[in-house]
């Protein structure tokens, strides 16, 4: 990919990251040193769950909304997380501190079934607990992000049925999006959208897919798409706000010719669309998703206050 080419989650540089220290298990050490063992279930088989989170002037954005996904997740597949809320909320914070970080910075928390005894796939062999790591990095989406938008390219590899593994799963197994990611490489552009199982637009390989059509907002059903935070916040602001939104089946026919077209996820928030399978999306104009982003901020700044409150009658 050449130095011209964006994708969702493209950062600018930040020198401050080649020294963060990882939590692993409690233990906070160098980026350098952050190990796990190659028994480890997550390495293994990619058995485990994650969250992406934001950090705003000293809280996570939506924080409960993302322990409510983590929690559901893990409860799901019967993974002891090994710790309720309030620990995850500490660890986090421990994490924040030794890395003097209080805004701008993302958060991957993950967690694996743990170290095997042997390097087989039935999980009663993982015995000793499970694995917690939390990366954090001060990160800002690329600057030219919002102005270029990103291409995408409609892919074979398709979203399963949940029979097959459940989409709203953020679970280390991703392989499905990686084949995405590299179908839409091939092709030329920066992200891979995916289809349904019935051949209706779903998601890209990393986030969930929204156009805009003479006024109205439509995404997918969510049958078969990733749980996303952003996305239910979004969905939610349009009908606080007056916004026709519609969760529906709508083919790659309607995509191309939408008004506009944008991306939500916790990094990012909203990010354009710029074209699909090398079609312009509308005339570059995107009035209704830089005011939706606007409003995805104020909810976020609002959702900051309303924790600090908290914590301050908490303290008093």
């Amino acid at each position: 990919m050449s130095k011209s080419e964006l994708t969702t989650h493209d950062a600018e540089e930040d020198a401050r990251n080649r020294d963060i220290k990882i939590y692993i298990n409690g233990d906070l050490v160098h980026r350098d040193e952050a190990k796990v063992s190659v028994y480890d279930s997550g390495f293994l088989l990619g058995d485990g769950m994650w969250e992406g989170m934001r950090l705003y002037d000293g809280y996570w954005a939506f924080f409960d909304a993302h322990m409510d996904r983590f929690f559901d997740s893990c409860h799901a597949v019967s993974l002891d997380v090994g710790m309720d809320r309030n620990g995850i909320a500490d660890a986090l914070r421990r994490t924040a501190e030794a890395n003097g970080m209080t805004t701008d910075v993302h958060c991957r928390l993950m967690l694996t079934r743990g170290i095997k005894d042997k390097p087989f796939q039935h999980p009663r062999l993982s015995r000793s607990g499970p694995t917690l790591v939390i990366i954090m990095e001060h990160s800002r989406p690329a600057s030219g992000l919002q102005d270029k938008g990103i291409r995408l390219a409609s892919v074979p590899q398709v979203r399963g049925l949940p029979h097959s593994q459940d989409a709203k799963f953020n679970s280390h197994s991703k392989l499905n999006c990686v084949i995405a990611c590299l179908q839409a490489e091939a092709a030329g552009a920066d992200e891979g959208l995916m289809l349904d199982p019935h051949g209706f637009v779903n998601t890209t390989n990393a986030c969930n897919f929204f156009v805009v059509r003479k006024g109205e907002v439509w995404t997918s059903t969510g049958d078969y798409c990733m749980n996303g935070v952003t996305r239910a916040n979004v969905i939610d602001l349009c009908r606080r706000n007056g916004v026709p939104v519609h969760e529906k089946n709508f083919s790659l026919y309607e995509a191309y010719s939408a008004d506009e077209a944008f991306l939500t996820g916790s990094f990012g928030a909203l990010t354009p669309v710029a074209s699909i399978d090398g079609k312009a999306v509308g005339t570059g104009a995107r009035p209704l998703t830089t005011h939706l982003r606007a409003l995805y901020h104020e909810a976020v700044a609002r959702d900051v206050a309303a924790q600090a409150a908290r914590a301050g009658q908490v303290e008093t």
